[in-house]
C-alpha cells in the first residue's frame, strides 16, 4: 500500500466500513478511530520519526526545577538532556554535558539545596513535562532536550502524517480494528464476528516487519547493524 492522505483514507476507510463519509455517525466516529489507531502504531513502534531535539530550554540559575521545552511538542519519553557551557552559549557554539537519570530520592539526598550548586550532572522526572536537577544549576544555562513526542494527530487540516507516509498499511489496519467496534462486529454475536479478529491478525502481521524495519533505521538490527536479521547466517553479526 502506497501512502495516502486523509482525504484518500477517509474515502478507503468508508468504502472498508460500507458506509457513506458523509454520514453523521460515520463523522462523528472517524476522529476516534484515527486517535486511536496512531496511538496504538506510536505505542507499539518506537519510532526514530518521532523523535525531536528542543535547543530552547534554559535553566534558572539557585532553581533545581525545569520545565521541559515544548516547541516541538510535549514529550511523551524524554531520552536525553544535555546542559551547555559556558553560559550563554548554545549546542551549536557551546560544550554538551550530558544529565543522567537518576531517581528523585537520589537527587534529594545528596543535593537538598542550593548549597554546592554548579553544572547540573543528574536529572529525574518529577511530572510528564518537568524535572529537577543535582547539583541545582548554578547559572542560567542552555539545555537541549532529546526525546519523543506524538505528532499531531491526521485531520482535515492536517491531510498527512508519518503513518500514513511510512507506515500506511499498518495504520489502515489499526483503524480496521476500532472501525469493527464501531460496526458492532467486535463479538460472536455481530453480523460479521470475524472482522475484528482477522484485521486484527493482519496487524499484528505487519507489525512484526514494521518493527525490523525500525531496529535497521536505529542500527539496533542484528549485531547492532542496519541489516535485516539472517537467521540461516552463522555466527550472527557483530
Amino acid at each position: 500500500m502506497s501512502g495516502f492522505d486523509y482525504n484518500q483514507f477517509n474515502v478507503s476507510f468508508a468504502n472498508m466500513l460500507v458506509v457513506s463519509t458523509t454520514d453523521v455517525n460515520y463523522q462523528t466516529m472517524l476522529p476516534f478511530a484515527i486517535g486511536d489507531a496512531e496511538q496504538r502504531c506510536y505505542r507499539d513502534l518506537d519510532l526514530l520519526n518521532t523523535v525531536v531535539r528542543d535547543l530552547t530550554g534554559v535553566l534558572t540559575a539557585g532553581n533545581r526545577g525545569f520545565n521541559l521545552p515544548a516547541a516541538n511538542g510535549t514529550f511523551e519519553v524524554v531520552d536525553s538532556i544535555y546542559v551547555i557551557t559556558p553560559v550563554g552559549t548554545t549546542a551549536d557554539n557551546g560544550t554538551r554535558n550530558e544529565v543522567i537519570p537518576a531517581s528523585r530520592q537520589f537527587i534529594n539526598v545528596l543535593y537538598p539545596s542550593v548549597i554546592g550548586s554548579g553544572v547540573p550532572q543528574w536529572f529525574a522526572m518529577t511530572t510528564q513535562t518537568s524535572v529537577i536537577f543535582g547539583p541545582w544549576p548554578d547559572q542560567a544555562y542552555n539545555a537541549e532536550v532529546v526525546g519523543t513526542i506524538r505528532p499531531n494527530s491526521l485531520s482535515s487540516t492536517n491531510i498527512t502524517t508519518i503513518l500514513t507516509v511510512y507506515l500506511p498499511d499498518l495504520f489502515f489496519a489499526a483503524a480496521m480494528v476500532f472501525g469493527a467496534a464501531y460496526q458492532q462486529n467486535f463479538a460472536a454475536t455481530g453480523d460479521n464476528p470475524q472482522m475484528a479478529v482477522n484485521w486484527e491478525q493482519h496487524y499484528d502481521q505487519l507489525l512484526k516487519s514494521a518493527e525490523v524495519e525500525e531496529a535497521r533505521k536505529k542500527f539496533t538490527s542484528e549485531g547492532w547493524s542496519s541489516k535485516s536479521p539472517a537467521p540461516l547466517a552463522t555466527p550472527p553479526r557483530t
